[in-house]
């Protein structure tokens, strides 16, 4: 029998949050050590002192505010055996949002190695890693893993959570969860260095990446979720970057920058990477974000000698050019050559896209769409306009870069099941890319404190980039506007922002809510200073973004906007200050660095957090965004030690939510024989997605 594991004390953290450095090694390749990658002298928002917008940009802390726009309650998106799934709709019956209130007693922080739920509420696990999801998968064994059982087994390090109803009632559903990437010292027993690892190791590691579909059902007698063992389970799916071939999609399709040896067509791409965050469509698809796939390519130094179009363009998307193998590469190139840039010097363009997949077709090729362009995709997210177009808003999570959306030339269809599906299967083929420019009036002193006119608000403007295949970047093709998005958004003057990472819109209200994780380069050295929206230097607890789109429709090309909350603890003796959307600071819960957002039912804000610079573990807070409660914030759940919370994803019945726990004892020293976590099982570590819910059967939260 192997030896018992044994728990590994707990080591420091890195740049200013709680993160470890092994997590910043394996997640994202240490790109906080590297120089900032948007190197140009765009105008950020404290040059932004008066761009000419009309400013309507008033605080709404209290009230509730602009017209409320309202979801379509049960849109029909031709699911072939499935439910109706809840398009958010704006113009349609208007049901009003709650009267914001969380009912339940929020927990303290603390540093448990558990889950941590409150009172009246329980939680389980539902799946973790290695459990079974292709039927007929081996039981996991770490001690004799393989390649081909992983391929059929649930990924490593959980991210994006979304569930589909099967039916009307909650009874069933489709689990579709991203796989965001691997942590070897984790993984394997006896693990010793990455250049150690077997040739099989690395296969395990890209069969690990990817995503998981799984069928899931309620327990009976409780609100808790497990995977379906019994009956067809037809839906059940995992998509690797080992082998799942991916088709591209839209205006880069086929383009000379995306041809490979292996794929002259530049049209089909093995495997995705690092897939972040994501989405659920209005037509039942799921939207998944590739964001930190530079950390995967060597031969960088290589491609770049091709000249100094090539070393801009790697080093514009944090691919080292001064080395072969960059910290932290796992040298897939060993196995497959793909990966090696001098090679292949394509490769990597066909990596950092939006990839839609069809949960309800097991048997359909995931697309990766070239017309939402081409970043370190934290996610993307889904609303219809007035007029019924597919509108996407995504984050490109890196400091110092830049807010996007995307509308789609098409409407959604309703109407037939089968000629809809066909229809809305089109929609992010064609339509208009936008990059977020910022605008205000007020200045800041850098400290946090509130601007003369009592708020952190403004106007801004969507600058498109492209539109139906043609590019509106003077001077640029539009090959070179999608694959090359961020130099478009540098060309253009796009406003830089502290890390926007997951953006979504409200499907009650419509206002799109965007968190700025953290960056601790803000107003350092020669790097962009503080501004309105921007606060603070040193950013180390990041904030959320509250837009507001002109004439209360997403597809407008002009908003307003103010930050909904300037994070951190009120009572921290460091002194930074905090904002509530004018809510007292005395009563909520303090938080650090927002990652990833939901809506319930009722309009309320949930988020996690991701790196928490309070010294407590990360976890998952709620928030009501409209009446008296606006702005108090308070923490529902809290993840095991060095875990990140992940998703959330709320029900559409409101009873349950589930939380993916990323990396739990990712700590710098940590091993799989001496794990700084023994959660879920007692001994070692496993990434899982968990479940929670109200003891009472009523809906979670409120």
């Amino acid at each position: 029998m192997p030896e018992p594991s044994r728990l590994l004390p707990l080591s420091g953290g890195a740049h200013g949050t709680a993160r470890s450095p092994m997590t910043c090694l394996y997640r994202c390749g240490n790109a906080c050590d590297h120089p900032v990658p948007n190197q140009t002298d765009n105008e950020y928002l404290g040059d932004l002192i008066n761009t000419g917008l009309s400013r309507r940009g008033l605080m709404r802390a209290g009230a509730l505010g602009a017209l409320v726009l309202g979801v379509s309650s049960a849109v029909e998106a031709a699911v072939p055996g499935g439910a109706a799934v809840a398009a958010p709709t704006v113009g349609a019956a208007k049901p009003a949002p709650g009267t914001g209130e969380l009912t339940f007693k929020p927990i303290p922080p603390n540093k448990l190695d558990t889950v941590i739920v409150p009172n009246g509420y329980d939680h389980a696990v539902v799946i973790r890693w290695g459990d079974e999801v292709v039927p007929g998968a081996p039981d996991f064994d770490p001690y004799n893993q393989t390649a081909a059982a992983q391929s059929r087994q649930f990924g490593y390090n959980n991210d994006f959570v979304a569930v589909v109803p099967l039916d009307r009632d909650y009874r069933r559903a489709l689990l579709v969860v991203n796989h965001e990437y691997t942590n070897e010292d984790l993984m394997f027993p006896g693990f010793t260095t990455l250049d150690a690892l077997t040739p099989e190791q690395r296969r395990i590691s890209l069969a690990a990446h990817g995503l998981s579909v799984v069928e899931i059902e309620r327990v009976d007698g409780t609100g808790g979720w497990q995977v379906v063992r019994r009956g067809s389970r037809r839906y059940n799916r995992r998509v690797t970057a080992l082998a799942t071939k991916f088709q591209l999609t839209g205006p880069a399709a086929g383009s000379p920058l995306l041809r490979t040896t292996a794929d002259p067509t530049g049209t089909t791409v093995i495997g995705t990477l690092n897939n972040c965050a994501g989405g659920v469509t209005p037509w039942g698809t799921i939207l998944s974000g590739e964001e930190n796939f530079n950390q995967y390519f060597v031969g960088g130094d290589a491609a770049a000698a091709a000249g100094a179009d090539t070393r801009a363009r790697l080093d514009r998307y944090g691919i080292t050019t001064s080395t072969r193998y960059p910290s932290g590469n796992r040298k897939w190139d060993l196995v497959d050559p793909r990966f090696d840039l001098a090679l292949n010097p394509n490769e990597a363009n066909r990596f950092g896209w939006i990839v839609e997949l069809d949960p309800f077709d097991p048997d359909s090729r995931p697309r990766k769409h070239t017309a939402l362009g081409r970043f370190k995709h934290e996610g993307a997210t889904a609303i219809l306009s007035k007029a019924g177009h597919a509108v996407l808003y995504m984050g490109d999570d890196e400091r110092f870069d830049y807010l996007y959306k995307f509308v789609s030339s098409k409407p959604m269809k309703k109407g037939d099941p089968a000629s809809a599906r066909r229809h809305n299967l089109t929609l992010l083929e064609s339509g208009t890319l936008y990059v977020a420019k910022f605008g205000f009036t007020s200045t800041v002193d850098g400290t946090g404190a509130l601007p003369a006119d009592g708020g952190f608000n403004g106007t801004g403007q969507w600058i498109p980039l492209a539109r139906d295949g043609v590019s509106l970047v003077p001077g640029r093709t539009i090959e070179d506007v999608l694959i090359f998005t961020r130099q478009a958004g540098d060309a253009v003057g796009a406003t830089k922002l502290d890390r926007p990472e997951d953006v979504e819109a409200n499907p009650l209200t419509g206002k799109v809510y965007a968190a700025l994780t953290n960056n601790t380069n803000r107003g350092v050295g020669s790097n962009p200073g503080v501004d309105e929206a921007n606060p603070r230097v040193r950013n180390r607890h990041g904030h959320v973004i509250e837009i507001t789109e002109d004439g209360d429709d997403n597809a407008a090309e002009t908003f307003t906007w103010d930050l909904f909350l300037v994070c951190g603890d009120p009572a921290d003796p460091a002194g930074e200050v905090t904002w509530f959307a004018g809510y007292d600071k005395t009563k909520v819960s303090p938080i650090s660095c927002p990652d990833n957002v939901a809506f319930d039912r009722f309009g309320n804000l949930w988020i996690s957090t991701d790196g928490n610079a309070l010294g407590s573990n990360d976890g998952l807070f709620a928030v009501p965004l409209e009446g008296p409660e606006r702005g108090h914030v308070k923490q529902f759940l809290t993840v095991p030690l060095g875990a990140e919370t992940c998703g959330p994803a709320l029900t559409g019945d409101g009873r349950s939510v589930f939380v993916a726990v990323q990396h739990p004892g990712e700590i710098t020293g940590a091993s799989f024989d001496k794990p700084a976590s023994t959660w879920p099982d007692g001994n070692y570590a496993r990434p899982a997605v968990v479940a929670s819910w109200r003891l009472d059967g009523r809906a979670v939260g409120a």
